[in-house]
């Protein structure tokens, strides 16, 4: 099996930054596409950034120029340096990973993290 955790996650002010993390762990292969989500509550699911293992990346209009996505890949992590935060960046976010596990990473999982809450006071 697959495993993502999150960390980083707090209380911050406007305007200012936060470093979030994602490791994961397990019988893995190999991980192909990675992305972070953000839920704000009472609101849809959204997807904020993604990185392929070839390192190209996507964002999310409300994010662009903000956030940066980044990962190891030998490692298995993936960060997100959130920048400039605004009080609607405010979110519990979770780390998503397209992960191949098992012998000669036989099994596929979408594996998702548990989640790490984002305050951004005004």
């Amino acid at each position: 099996q697959v495993t993502l955790v999150e960390s980083g996650g707090g209380l911050v002010q406007a305007g200012g930054s936060l470093r979030l993390s994602c490791a994961a762990s397990g019988d893995i292969f190999r991980i192909n596409n990675m992305a972070w989500y953000r839920q704000a509550s009472g609101k849809e699911r959204e997807l904020v950034a993604t990185i392929t293992v070839d390192f190209r990346t996507t964002y999310a209009d409300s994010v662009k120029g903000r956030f940066l996505i980044m990962r190891d890949i030998s490692e298995h992590t993936m960060d997100l340096q959130m920048n400039n935060l605004k009080p609607e960046d405010t979110a519990v976010y979770h780390c998503n990973a397209e992960a191949y596990w098992g012998t000669l990473g036989s099994k596929y999982l979408l594996a998702w993290g548990q989640g790490t809450q984002v305050t951004v006071s005004s």
